[in-house]
């Protein structure tokens, strides 16, 4: 057997291992240094330490453990709780206010953090009741929940987006200023289908009553305001701010933001050794699971380019006579695909990496393309990516719902509830398409135009 069909197959039978469910980034080592070994001998061993202490000293990725580790003092202080109470009841005036109140905590707490499991696990334990009790759909509920839940895979600062920086080579600030826009965007349409819904068929969210919008003073109401709202905010757009705008590199913004996190929790007197030490286990393991994951696929990416595997893939391809933009379309429904089956980030890792040699051919050819962007691919991929977590039969949202509510759903009720939002993604996506300037205007303007 050649190098090259060798390399095939130890692609094809990643897939089914991780379908089956083995260790995604001990299965990617496993692989990638047996099937090196047969095709190219004990070079692969050489290799493994290189593209080991390649991934160690990428600087950028000492962002992710502390956004994380803001995201989960943010989460064990209860802040988010008091931020759910603030927003309810601002909208407490809307149709479908509970749900609207869901969908900005959800946003607001994904530009804290990129941790969609703590997202869609709070909003399920605080949210979700609430809607049950004020006579709520379950399937609206559920959606409104679930898709709430992901926005920090879209919205700065999040992790993919600094993942598709480390394999793409894209600057992420300039990923995170083209990220905002479009995040927003999508959560704008989110809005719209919750109210729209609420306000045709009000059976579905019923209005809460008069009495228990007027339960809260305009003294209160401020107060909570000022307690809920204002401090989590004014924290984001203080680092998101130094970073958008060079004050600081995202390592230094993520700190700046934990240190925020730790302050936060001490006004709130919810800082206690025991929440330290909980959230420190939490940043270790979710960090520790990230970065077994990138030494994983770097070795396997090494192992696949070295058999020569790339080249075939890349011949194919280039003997179908694509143009630019459908190329473009072709990587995003195999993205869309693959959002079935597998998480986002054993798409962001393994799979992009084998359409950006592709997707730098044609920006060679086509420099002024949109379609051959790795920057707006990366955009695009990231909205494309939030239906890993939305589509069923591996919606993790599904099963972080589930896994807090238990009996009050069922899990096809959940998966019923997320859809349309599903379809939403799509239309963003066929926006952002239309109107690129969405992604291009905050990164253009900031850093000039260096992002095509």
């Amino acid at each position: 057997m050649s190098p090259e069909v060798l390399g095939l197959v130890m692609l094809g039978l990643l897939v089914i291992t991780i379908m089956i469910g083995f260790p995604t980034a001990f299965t990617l080592m496993a692989l990638g240094i047996t099937f090196g070994f047969i095709g190219i001998g004990f070079v692969i061993f050489d290799l493994v330490v290189q593209r080991t202490f390649f991934v160690m000293q990428n600087d950028v990725l000492v962002a992710i453990p502390l956004f994380l580790f803001m995201g989960y003092i943010v989460e064990r202080a209860g802040i988010l709780d008091e931020l759910f109470h603030a927003v309810q009841v601002m909208f407490g005036w809307m149709p479908g206010s509970l749900a609207i109140a869901t969908l900005a905590t959800g946003t607001i707490f994904a530009t804290a953090t990129g941790i969609v499991g703590a997202s869609v696990t709070l909003l399920g334990l605080l949210a979700f009741p609430a809607m049950m009790k004020a006579g709520y759909n379950k399937q609206y509920a559920a959606g409104a929940v679930t898709a709430s839940g992901t926005l920090g895979i879209l919205i700065p600062p999040s992790v993919l987006l600094i993942l598709y920086g480390f394999v793409a080579g894209v600057s992420v600030p300039r990923l995170y200023a083209g990220a905002f826009i479009p995040g927003f965007m999508l959560a704008g349409l989110y809005f719209a289908y919750l109210v729209l819904r609420a306000r045709f068929q009000p059976a579905l969210a019923p209005m809460l009553p008069k009495e228990m919008r007027e339960q809260v003073t305009r003294a209160q109401m401020l107060a909570l305001i000022f307690r809920g709202f204002v401090p989590i905010v004014a924290l984001i757009l203080f680092v998101l701010g130094a970073i958008f705008f060079g004050l600081a590199t995202p390592s230094e913004g993520a700190a700046l933001g934990a240190l925020g996190g730790l302050v936060l929790a001490a006004l709130h007197r919810r800082l206690s050794f025991g929440m330290l030490r909980e959230s420190v286990f939490l940043t270790v393991r979710t960090s520790a699971m990230v970065g077994w994951l990138l030494v994983g696929s770097s070795i396997f990416a090494a192992t696949f380019a070295r058999l020569g595997s790339g080249q075939i893939i890349a011949d194919f391809v280039t003997g179908l006579n694509l143009t630019p933009e459908a190329f473009f379309w072709v990587a995003q429904i195999l993205i869309f695909l693959l959002g079935w089956p597998l998480e986002w980030t054993e798409i962001t890792i393994i799979f992009l990496p084998l359409f950006l040699p592709l997707l730098a051919g044609y920006h060679v050819r086509f420099p002024d393309n949109i379609a051959t962007s790795p920057f707006f691919f990366g955009i695009m991929a990231a909205i494309n990516q939030q239906t890993s977590f939305l589509s069923p039969p591996v919606a993790m949202s599904a099963y972080y719902l589930k896994g807090v509510v238990g009996k009050l759903i069922t899990l096809n009720e959940i998966f019923q509830g997320m859809y349309p939002f599903m379809a939403i993604q799509i239309v963003a996506m066929i926006v952002l398409w239309l109107f690129p300037q969405l992604a291009y205007f905050l990164p253009d303007l900031v850093y000039g135009g260096g992002s095509r």
